[in-house]
């Protein structure tokens, strides 16, 4: 079996919170991630996704490498670090241009539709629990 690789960023404040996505028509919050593309770098996916999911858009040399991490059975994730800007609290400006058809009404529906600051206790709640036990063993 062919394992997928969904890459994601890790956006970090000095203050030790991390920017969480609302996942539209689920309670759970997650990073902004998405699978790798055939002949994309991780990096390049990274970075994509970021933009694609929240509107920012960070110079690739402010990503640090955290690696890849086994995630399910069939993915793993390979996470990326920003530390935000100081002046970085307001995420009124963020949009999720990334779109599917919802299953009710045809629509093109934004996969994000709400961003907010979380902290590591925060994070158990508002993640799915895979994510929140990943998240939870990096020192952010």
């Amino acid at each position: 079996m062919r394992i997928a690789t969904s890459c994601g960023t890790l956006i970090i404040k000095k203050r030790g919170v991390i920017l969480l996505c609302h996942v539209t028509g689920t309670q759970h919050w997650d990073i902004p991630k998405g699978l790798q593309d055939p002949g994309e770098t991780p990096l390049g996916a990274a970075v994509r996704e970021l933009h694609e999911e929240t509107g920012l858009a960070f110079s690739p040399d402010r990503f640090v490498d955290l690696g890849p991490f086994s995630y399910r059975r069939d993915k793993q994730l390979h996470l990326f670090r920003v530390d935000a800007p100081d002046d970085f609290d307001d995420l009124g400006h963020l949009i999720c241009t990334s779109h599917f058809m919802h299953h009710v009404t045809g629509e093109p529906t934004p996969e994000m539709d709400g961003f907010c600051w979380a902290t590591r206790d925060e994070i158990r709640t508002l993640c799915w629990p895979r994510m929140a036990g990943l998240l939870l063993k990096l020192d952010w």
